[in-house]
């Protein structure tokens, strides 16, 4: 788990070129959907719209499957 002070949320961009944010019911679930190397913060529910505040988003994917070669999010690359 990183320190919360440094915590930054992961933004993708759709297809459709909406904002996605990919969230994670559980650590187990983002290791086997991101990797075992991905850094992580937990984030109560209620807290989503902080998040949606200071950068909003169009969509929220819960427990999505990211194939490796694109785990390492990029500008312009899609979710």
């Amino acid at each position: 788990m990183t320190d919360g002070r440094y915590a930054e949320a992961v933004y993708r961009q759709t297809k459709d070129g909406r904002t996605a944010l990919l969230v994670y019911s559980a650590l187990d679930r983002l290791q086997a959907c991101q990797g075992e190397d991905q850094p992580w913060f937990g984030l109560p529910l209620q807290s989503l719209q902080m998040l949606h505040d200071v950068r909003p988003f169009d969509i929220v994917y819960t427990d999505v499957y990211v194939p490796e070669e694109r785990r390492a999010p990029e500008a312009g690359v899609p979710a």
